[in-house]
């Protein structure tokens, strides 16, 4: 018979996965309910109740001498926590550092860090020892008031919790990374948690709105303004939410040697847990990457009296502009999510601000009960010995006559217990072991008439004691009184003012609250300059006064593009190679009128091959509106301008470009309107934009127009539908309010012709002549849509600039010549560029604000008699 293995070398076959889905499971609660998470009922995670715990134990209190934090860290270490004394230290530093707690628990005394992000010295140079409110937490510990477990080692008892007499979790929040989930709880006002919990005791059936008459929002301790509750709402209802804090700041003005008087804006707190140095450091990083306008000087002049960061301002810089751009770029404002985590029965569970209060009272109910009763027995029992001290005093003589003739204690002790004494029937005066060793006990000078009337007095108050424990063990509204006259004293004692302001915003900060919506003027540099400035800068003048120069540029460098918008549109950028990006008028550097501005490189992430082809202000992004792309072969895309208003700062792909195409031209579009593609060899195409079916972003498109060998296409313009003329009736002049095509060549000579002209066909045509291009007139540069009283500007390569009426234009037919428009300079110069001057809501500022433009390069440089402008902005 084959003998049985034994138990130490069989082999049990186990399922890999299932060993690993329960280790893992089981290593997963041990560190979430062991080491990352707090409790619901003391608010402390497992190492801060030790690090307290211990320094009760080592008579470490606050009304005591402080004690070596290296001490301290040795008792948590050796008999609670046996983890590394670096962590527990870090936990000891930050229980102590007030601006990490709203109320510290630990008094330091010593280096214990600093809002710069400094580590605390060395834990043999710093004291500490608890705090007058920590000593609170653990006042009734030796009452029986909470439950004990064994240490790592079995050797010692530990707090499973504290019996703190205040909503820990809330006053002073916590923070804890675990397996699969995180805690984030905002530190909140004692008194006013302690005032939701009173009117919680009064009111059980008090809901959310009732308590947040009391609780209004998280109260940091470093202070700051808090914009809005939106967030703060849906945390305390669902347990998960944010809320938003900003730097609390003044303005303060000085006179600066050699300045004058320049403003300047002082930040005296800061947001929760935001590094003041890292701060400074990235501030003057953004100063010097030219991403914030207008600082000239950062300080740091901060004190043991409190935070003063000082940002100086340029002269004449708004302040508001500044200090929002600094709250939008940098940790002045900074969001703090909330996640309401904690152990609740030994379960990790996401709790409203509700569920942590009620927890929190069921916490204390269960603790002052338990006290009571401890505190019942401890009465029941003295009331059993003075009940003994009583009787022997009745019976004194007695009672010393069975004394005097016991032979020993024990028999003395004997004859008490069965009363034995003479005159004394033995049924009456039982006595207890204990009450008999009390009366052997007892000291003669207790036998005098003043201490015999002591004995008799404490009975009564033992009594009173027992009456009163019991009736609070029997009404439950007497137990609910006592924890409620607790919470007063705590808030009353400990409690303090809002030092975190709550301010009446909801969303998210717009530099739109701050900046004024007013017109604005974008121009754009050949080579890549832009700079937008204020409309009025150019009404300060009428036509025919001194003039200011346009914009400054270099000699190679002209203004290309230049239109009027308001400070509040978006600004979307389109490039040759199919990208699109987006920027707020207002982030565009404001510049005055002879300044050459900033290039466009640090304000949007070019690449280094891409060109600017159209610039585009907008408003709002209809879905049911669309943009219409041409590229250079041809071909053409429609695309819903809802697509468009979310681009990333890195900017997106507007359509697929492939080698050897660029985009040409970009235009708004209802999708109910049509289409005219120029080519540069002089041909033109009309089609409706219904032909070109709606695709997404990232598409090629389809053929707009069949492109002859070595031709392209330069320009394309969006107009509306044509009405039908009646039969027999052909187009003239009568006819020109419905729009003109004006075409441009490069040699500088153009026409214009009516839209009728160009019957309408089907996309993907050959088209039809637009104008003789040859040896005369050069190539085609571009086309534009033009209405009677409309004006045009014209740039040449070596920025020459002429303005004109469109009236001056002669009307000529498809096929003609032209007339001669610009006079250039020289046969190597060209047209490079053609902009319309609109003629329609806004006719009277723009055309005030060319006037201007034109009197100012005319006087900066000279016009010959054909009205030619020679070079505009070399200075």
């Amino acid at each position: 018979m084959e003998q049985p293995q034994p138990k130490s070398q069989r082999i049990e076959p186990i399922d890999i996965e299932k060993e690993m889905r329960k280790s893992y499971l089981d290593y997963s609660m041990s560190v979430i309910v062991g080491r990352a998470l707090p409790d619901v009922r003391d608010g402390l995670k497992p190492v801060h109740r030790r690090v307290l715990f211990a320094m009760k134990e080592g008579g470490n209190e606050w009304n005591r001498s402080y004690k070596k934090s290296a001490r301290t860290v040795g008792d948590v270490m050796g008999k609670y926590h046996p983890h590394g004394d670096s962590a527990i230290y870090d936990t000891l530093v930050r229980l102590a550092q007030p601006f990490s707690m709203r109320h510290v628990l630990v008094d330091g005394q010593g280096n214990f860090g600093s809002i710069d992000g400094d580590s605390a010295a060395a834990m043999r140079y710093t004291e500490a020892r608890l705090s007058r409110l920590a000593s609170e937490m653990m006042e009734d510990i030796d009452q029986d008031t909470v439950d004990f477990g064994p240490n790592y080692d079995d050797s010692l008892q530990e707090p499973l919790t504290l019996p703190t007499r205040f909503p820990n979790l809330l006053v002073n929040g916590t923070q804890g990374i675990a397996v699969g989930m995180a805690t984030s709880i905002p530190p909140h006002n004692l008194r006013e948690c302690c005032n939701a919990l009173v009117a919680l005791i009064d009111n059980p059936a008090l809901d959310l709105g009732g308590i947040m008459e009391f609780i209004k929002a998280p109260d940091f301790p470093g202070g700051g303004m808090m914009l809005g509750t939106e967030g703060v709402l849906d945390a305390y209802r669902t347990g998960r939410g944010r809320c938003v804090v900003r730097a609390k700041s003044h303005t303060e003005t000085i006179r600066v040697k050699n300045k004058g008087e320049v403003e300047q804006i002082v930040f005296t707190e800061l947001p929760y847990q935001v590094n003041k140095a890292t701060l400074t450091s990235k501030i003057a990083d953004l100063v010097n990457e030219k991403r914030l306008e207008g600082i000239s000087d950062l300080r740091d002049e901060s004190d043991r009296e409190g935070i003063r960061l000082v940002v100086e301002l340029k002269r004449n810089e708004p302040s508001d502009i500044v200090l929002n751009q600094l709250y939008q770029q940098t940790q002045l404002q900074n969001s703090f999510p909330i996640t309401m985590l904690c152990i609740v029965n030994g379960q990790p569970r996401v709790c409203t601000l509700r569920e942590i209060l009620k927890e929190f009272l069921g916490f204390r109910r269960e603790v002052v009960t338990r006290r009571t009763m401890f505190q019942l027995r401890k009465a029941e029992d003295r009331h059993h010995i003075l009940l003994g001290l009583k009787i022997a005093l009745d019976w004194l003589d007695a009672v010393i006559a069975l004394i005097r003739a016991a032979k020993s204690p024990d028999e003395a002790k004997s004859g008490l217990m069965l009363g034995l004494f003479a005159g004394a029937r033995a049924e009456e005066f039982k006595l207890s072991d204990r009450q008999a060793q009390a009366i052997l006990d007892m000291r003669l000078q207790r036998l005098t008439g003043l201490e015999r009337d002591k004995i008799l007095e404490e009975l009564a108050e033992v009594e009173a004691t027992i009456a009163y424990l019991k009736s609070i063990l029997e009404d439950d509204a007497k137990l609910m009184a006592v924890i409620r006259e607790e919470l007063v004293n705590i808030g009353e004692q400990f409690g303090n003012d809002r030092r975190t302001e709550i301010m009446g915003f909801t969303g998210e900060i717009r530099m739109e609250d701050v900046i004024p919506d007013d017109p604005m003027v974008v121009t754009l540099s050949k080579t890549g300059y832009i700079k937008r400035t204020d409309l009025a800068a150019y009404r300060r003048q009428k036509r025919g006064g001194k003039g200011k120069l346009g914009m400054k540029t270099k000699d190679e460098d002209f203004v290309e593009q230049l239109f009027l918008t308001k400070a509040h549109d978006t600004l979307l950028v389109f490039t040759d190679r199919g990208y699109a990006y987006a920027i707020k008028v207002y982030d565009i550097p404001e510049s005055g009128a002879a300044n050459r501005g900033k290039h466009i490189k640090n304000l949007i992430s070019l690449k280094d091959d891409e060109k600017v082809v159209t610039l585009m202000a907008l408003r709002e992004f209809p879905e049911h509106h669309h943009l219409v792309f041409a590229t250079s072969d041809g071909t053409v895309k429609r695309t819903s301008l809802s697509a468009y208003a979310n681009i990333r700062s890195n900017g997106l792909i507007a359509l697929n470009i492939e080698d050897g195409n660029a985009l040409v031209a970009v235009r708004q579009s209802t999708g109910e309107q049509q289409i005219i593609l120029v080519s540069a060899q002089g041909k033109a195409i009309r089609f409706s934009a219904e032909d070109v079916r709606a695709m997404g972003r990232v598409t090629t498109g389809v053929r707009g127009m069949k492109m002859g060998s070595g031709d392209c296409i330069v320009d394309m313009e969006v107009m509306d539908p044509l009405p039908d003329l009646p039969e027999g009736v052909e187009a003239d002049e009568s006819t020109a309010e419905h729009g003109m095509l004006l075409t441009v060549t490069e040699k500088g000579y153009g026409k214009r012709s009516l839209l009728q002209d160009y019957r309408l066909q089907h996309r993907g045509g050959g088209g039809v002549i637009n104008i003789r291009a040859g040896v005369r007139n050069g190539l085609v540069v571009g086309s534009v849509l033009v209405k009677p009283g409309e004006g045009c500007l014209l740039i040449s390569q070596e920025g020459m600039v002429i303005r004109f009426n469109i009236d001056e234009v002669r009307q000529t037919g498809r096929a003609a010549q032209g007339v001669r428009l610009l006079n250039l300079a020289s046969a190597e110069d060209r047209v490079v560029g053609i902009a319309k001057i609109d003629a329609s809501a806004q006719a009277l500022e723009e055309e005030e604000l060319t006037d201007e433009l034109m009197a100012d390069a005319e006087t900066a440089h000279p016009v010959d008699e054909n009205g030619v402008q020679q070079k505009l902005g070399l200075e």
